[in-house]
């Protein structure tokens, strides 16, 4: 089914050339004008569309093909976008850089996958006519690249009209502007959880002064026709398991140490029938009453490790509810808050909420990290012996038992590892996962926690 959509992608040469500053400056500066943009992130990162959401107001999402495969890229792609004005994807690392040594699960491969318009964000700085040359590069590295135009970053107003003639008259790509070198404005790698109120205003006069450069110096009316000029978005029918009776209540972990959440795989939860109740394990006494799941999703746990534990009502809660079998996903940073010990960022080590016997402390390295495909070695929560799904891992923290029921393999790897806990009612490990790559798990998940509350006559 075709479905008209106006859209565009970012991306550029490599990490650092100013992907996340020039996407944020484009949608504030139509949000400003009164535009209604939607945002979306290629790849797992879970930053990025934070803080699309939460500092600039504006509904992001992650398209990932290593998880959702390319339909349900397209489909979660038109679901998210389709009541904006313009859907506007922000790719990762280099335009080609995808899984390994290919550009699998590329930014390519989602403009590919979902035939947008791809708009090169180049680094102007230090270079001419070699611009050019980066561009043709970039562009005929594949006859398919889908590079529809040029935007570029730190270029003196100056140079500008000098370096879009050249790159237009060598390429024939179009450039749609550029911002000029902002250092006070610059968006840097945070830690979204962290963000003070002090911070938060900063950040809110940032983007205020990127927009205020996007709107003089970048075409955003020209980006705008040609997002509308991308062709129909070929969509298939999202399928779901039959929604689970009973409305179970699942008690979702949110404040600054539990963030990072796919907003699609919790609307998922929704659509198989749970009813999700955010509470946070830093501030509140116990978990919410009349709640018959839990997940305890990744963040930030180890920067506040000290507060988590002081916590001493909220650890015994979470403590009797996974004992007593309440059905319950603990991702990366909810699985460190499981353990018996986790050491802080100042060395310290801090009680947790021992379910597991186990103490997590700071390898200053990554310990295993990137896509994995994870195999169940026994039946459990999720699903049973022998099935898969995808998943990914980026923790610096690491635990003395990290579980084995999972066998993780890397793609186009002969790399694997044991990992994670997998019993009726718990999924518990450093793996990530996101689930509409998974449903009938989601729906199994959402099935246990009705039945628990049936059991419990919550």
């Amino acid at each position: 089914m075709g479905e008209t959509l106006p859209r565009l992608l970012l991306c550029a040469a490599a990490s650092g050339s100013g992907k996340t500053t020039m996407t944020c400056a484009i949608l504030q500066a139509l949000k400003d004008k009164g535009l209604r943009p939607t945002a979306f992130k290629c790849g797992p990162d879970y930053i990025d569309p934070m803080f699309h959401s939460e500092i600039i107001g504006v509904p992001s999402r992650n398209l990932d093909l290593f998880f959702l495969g390319e339909d349900k890229a397209r489909s979660l792609l038109w679901e998210n976008g389709r009541r904006g004005d313009l859907s506007l994807i922000e790719g990762v690392m280099g335009y080609y850089d995808g899984i390994a040594m290919s550009s699998d699960a590329s930014a390519y491969h989602l403009s590919k996958a979902t035939a947008t318009p791809a708009v090169l964000v180049l680094d102007g700085r230090g270079r001419s006519l070699t611009a050019a040359a980066a561009v043709k590069g970039i562009r005929d590295f594949r006859p398919d690249s889908n590079i529809q135009g040029v935007l570029l970053n730190r270029v003196s107003p100056m140079l500008y009209p000098r370096l879009k003639e050249a790159i237009e008259g060598e390429t024939g790509v179009q450039v749609y502007g550029f911002l000029p070198p902002c250092p006070l404005s610059a968006l840097e790698s945070r830690h979204l959880g962290l963000v003070t109120a002090a911070e938060v205003e900063d950040l809110h006069r940032k983007l205020s002064e990127l927009s205020a450069l996007a709107a003089e110096h970048i075409d955003l009316t020209g980006l705008m026709a040609l997002a509308r000029s991308a062709p129909e978005l070929n969509v298939s029918p999202l399928s779901l398991p039959e929604p689970v009776a009973g409305r179970p209540r699942i008690a979702v972990a949110k404040d600054k140490a539990f963030c990072f959440y796919y907003a699609d795989s919790l609307a998922l939860l929704e659509k198989l029938g749970a009813e999700l109740v955010p509470f946070s394990p830093l501030e509140d006494e116990a978990l919410p009453e009349g709640v018959s799941g839990l997940y305890l999703g990744g963040g930030y746990p180890e920067l506040y490790a000290r507060e988590l534990s002081e916590n001493v009502s909220m650890l015994r809660s979470v403590r009797e509810a996974v004992a007593a079998g309440m059905p319950t996903v603990a991702e990366c940073g909810g699985f460190l808050y499981l353990h018996r010990e986790l050491s802080g960022e100042d060395g310290t080590f801090y009680p947790m909420a021992g379910v597991f016997d186990a103490t997590a402390e700071n390898t200053r390295r990554l310990s295993r990290f990137g896509y994995v495909t994870l195999t169940a070695r026994e039946d459990g929560l999720l699903g049973p012996a022998g099935f898969s799904l995808p998943a990914h891992e980026f923790h610096y923290w690491d635990s003395t038992a990290p579980g084995v029921a999972f066998r993780a393999q890397k793609p186009q790897s002969s790399r694997g590892w044991d990992c994670a806990w997998h019993t009726e009612t718990m999924y518990a490990g450093f793996p990530h996962f996101h689930l509409w790559a998974a449903p009938d798990a989601a729906a199994r998940w959402v099935a246990a926690c009705a039945r628990y509350a049936r059991a419990h006559s919550i």
